[in-house]
């Protein structure tokens, strides 16, 4: 669940919430009881991607790559080969 920030626009309390995403936003602050609280907007808590397998450099390039022509993997080997001129 994430995180939520929020800010009194009346008294300056500020405070972290543990909230569902579909939570409807707090408006009444804890500490002078108005219902002045906002949510404040942060640029913190970004998305990190951690671990292999999200950067081309991650794979290896000595595994042999599939051949996009038939003749080159020997499909056409036969002489039944639809490509053949």
């Amino acid at each position: 669940m994430p995180t939520y920030q929020y800010r009194c626009a009346d008294c300056g309390n500020e405070l972290e919430v543990v909230q569902k995403m579909m939570d409807n936003a707090l408006t009444k602050c804890p500490k002078c009881g108005k219902e002045t609280l906002q949510r404040v907007i942060s640029a913190e808590g970004g998305f990190v991607l951690k671990g292999s397998g999200f950067y081309g450099t991650d794979y290896s390039s000595s595994k042999s790559k599939p051949s996009s022509t038939p003749a080159a993997s020997g499909g056409c080997s036969t002489g039944t080969c639809p490509f053949a001129k």
